[in-house]
């Protein structure tokens, strides 16, 4: 069970349907970075941790900027001079959206990976 690919599905059907906010289950630690990327990039809103007593679940605010977003496997490994090209296969153009990338100094959009000097392993889409 992917964790990851689930709850960016949850995201991506709820934002199809105009929804103002979704419940993401099962919530995982990498889920959470991950929307925090998201949220810093402004794709969506505030987002909180509810503790169920099992895995726990994330309540997400949705603002309606989300055209695709998905994960990507398998978990290909990036350095910096090969960015540009995993744009072009994953984002519709230069400047549009985001690719997530867990490096080792944490999880981080790959703007910020290449302004750092890091690669590292795709995790997911945005734009």
């Amino acid at each position: 069970m992917d964790t990851l690919t689930n709850g960016l599905i949850t995201i991506i059907n709820n934002e199809m349907r105009n929804k103002r906010e979704c419940i993401i289950s099962p919530a995982s630690k990498l889920l959470g970075r991950v929307l925090r990327i998201m949220q810093l990039n402004g794709y969506i809103g505030e987002f909180e941790f509810i503790d169920d007593g099992r895995q726990g679940k994330f309540k997400v605010q949705l603002m309606g900027r989300i055209n695709k977003c998905g994960s990507v496997k398998p978990r290909f490994a990036v350095k910096v001079i090969d960015f540009e090209n995993w744009e072009k296969k994953f984002l519709p153009s230069r400047n549009v959206g985001i690719l997530v990338v867990s490096t080792p100094k944490g999880v981080i959009a790959h703007k910020e990976a290449i302004e750092k000097n890091v690669g590292g392993r795709l995790l997911a889409f945005v734009y």
